[in-house]
């Protein structure tokens, strides 16, 4: 495993670790996990595209409970077109703001029928175009779909960009922008899963559980928090 590396020298481009610190931190993700995986359930890049709209501002796991009968029945979007916005809805009422989450994936499915034929558009200016699409959800199908090297900044990363001094900045742009400075481009096309993934089971927001974090002698968040009695 990769030693600790000093922090006095901090990495360029807005980093406040060294660079050896940031590739130690990744080669660490890469070496207990090579192939991360985001969590939320999909038949193919349409209800990727689909569930990552529903996902904002609820849980994978709400989103995959409901989503499992829905993709059962509309999976293209022509079938999500015919099933309508009201039947739609009572697929997805338990997930927080259903009814305009409804409303936006009849839209979006409507004009990828009309100007995309039918499939996800490889395009950022596109994708953005659609209903209930903004830059995060576009990051997460360029990465998941497309294999882009990009960065979606959900409240996960956010807090680990500052938290971790990986990545400090005031908003969910500034932080993506400097992660992709600060990232070794090698890890840049797993980094935004590692860090999520880390954020929602170690590095939690109230307590990050560092008694069991592989990066714990590397992250410069203090007190660390003890194990439990």
């Amino acid at each position: 495993m990769a030693k600790a590396t000093p922090k006095a020298r901090p990495a360029r481009r807005g980093s406040r670790l060294t660079p050896e610190a940031v590739r130690a931190m990744f080669f660490r993700f890469h070496s207990a996990n090579p192939e991360p995986k985001g969590e939320l359930a999909s038949l193919n890049p349409f209800t990727f595209l689909v569930a990552v709209v529903l996902s904002a501002q609820a849980t994978d796991e709400s989103v995959n409970r409901a989503t499992g009968p829905l993709f059962a029945v509309a999976d293209t979007p022509e079938k999500m077109l015919a099933l309508g916005e009201e039947r739609l809805s009572g697929y997805i009422k338990t997930i927080g703001l259903y009814r305009g989450k409804a409303k936006n994936v009849i839209a979006l499915s409507r004009l990828l029928i009309e100007r995309h034929g039918s499939a996800v558009p490889h395009d950022r200016v596109a994708l953005e175009a659609l209903p209930g699409v903004g830059r995060k959800t576009a990051n997460v199908v360029l990465n998941a779909v497309f294999g882009e090297p990009t960065i979606a900044v959900d409240t996960h990363l956010f807090r680990l960009g500052n938290r971790l001094g990986l990545a400090p900045g005031k908003s969910p742009l500034e932080v993506e922008q400097k992660l992709l400075k600060t990232v070794p481009p090698d890890y840049l096309q797993h980094a935004h899963h590692w860090l999520i993934l880390h954020g929602r089971y170690v590095c939690k927001a109230r307590k990050p559980e560092c008694w069991r974090c592989l990066i714990a002698d590397l992250c410069p968040f203090t007190p660390k928090s003890p194990a439990p009695a």
